[in-house]
């Protein structure tokens, strides 16, 4: 079977007729696989993407403590990831970089590009399987400090990620997710937070691979990004960073080694209009090549949880 599995309707009709279906197709398969492809259903824009997603996961999520541009569309309906079309991104598990975060996730292509723009998958067991054993250990008894310094026209400012200009509920939203904050002598703000590096599905309680630190690490800039941004600024006053948990570097080599795990197992399709795919978010990680000609992909969030031991513990509307 192909990956991600593909769901088409039986016959003509409307959205509503296939609601059953599409819940059963996503008991079926949506564990076992991490992702499902509903293609050729009647989606034909953004409502009809929120009416889709409201079989299967009703109450979705806002977009706080992001880490990425997006732009929202409509009620909890965001844009994908607006970096420019040249960049890649890599693949990752969204907000695996805090210690709360969606268990599912949507994408709906309202338009594909001309050329590239896929939406790689890569299954996120897999990957744990393949690191080698002597960086998971490491990894695993360490955990990933991240590190962000918000705004300075460099990252995305604290008031959009937070949502908020309020400074003290960014205090009280970082004190709830066992964030260290602090303000600088500019007024904007920095983080610092320990997460996890592996973790364990809720419902399945299979390990998975489950961080960023390939992502947020300085490595992972172009050679000549990195250059510029380390004649500027140490390493914690970067945009962004990451670290082992107990502060100590992370060596560029050992990244490369994740990077090259990620590469073999990724699996692409060519998006076409009016698809929409259903991951996993912990079961399946996610990426986006880079593209030509205008592109437009959807994204919506659900189901949020928290591991028992953190604040709050357990899944949370």
């Amino acid at each position: 079977m192909s990956f991600p599995p593909i769901v088409s309707p039986s016959g003509p009709g409307d959205l509503s007729d296939f609601a059953e279906s599409i819940r059963a197709a996503v008991e079926e398969r949506l564990t076992r696989h991490g992702a499902v492809l509903f293609r050729g259903y009647p989606v034909r824009g953004p409502r009809d993407f929120e009416r889709i997603v409201s079989f299967v996961t009703p109450d979705l999520l806002e977009y706080t403590f992001g880490s990425t541009p997006r732009s929202r569309l409509s009620g909890r309906i965001y844009t994908s990831t607006e970096y420019p079309a040249h960049q890649q991104i890599p693949l990752h598990n969204e907000q695996s970089y805090t210690t709360e975060w969606p268990l599912k996730i949507w994408f709906y292509c309202a338009k594909p590009a001309l050329e590239g723009g896929e939406t790689p998958l890569a299954d996120s067991r897999e990957v744990l399987r393949r690191i080698p054993a002597r960086i998971r250990e490491r990894f695993a008894a360490k955990k990933v400090m991240y590190t962000r310094n918000y705004g300075n026209g460099l990252d995305v400012p604290w008031e959009k990620v937070f949502g908020t200009e309020d400074r003290a509920e960014v205090e009280r939203f970082c004190k709830d997710a066992e964030i260290v904050c602090e303000w600088k002598e500019d007024g904007e703000l920095r983080t610092r937070q320990v997460c996890q590096a592996i973790a364990t599905h809720p419902r399945t309680k299979e390990a998975v691979w489950f961080n960023q630190a390939h992502l947020f690490h300085v490595s992972n800039l172009e050679p000549a990004a990195r250059d510029g941004l380390l004649a500027i600024f140490a390493e914690d006053e970067l945009p962004r960073n990451a670290f082992y948990g107990d502060g100590t570097p992370i060596e560029d080599g050992i990244l490369d080694e994740i990077r090259e795990v990620y590469r073999q197992v990724a699996v692409s399709f060519p998006w076409r209009e009016g698809d929409v795919v259903l991951a996993d978010n912990m079961l399946v990680a996610h990426g986006r090549t880079s593209f030509k000609g205008p592109r437009q992909v959807l994204v919506a969030m659900a189901e949020s949880y928290r591991p028992e031991g953190g604040a709050g513990g357990g899944p949370r509307s």
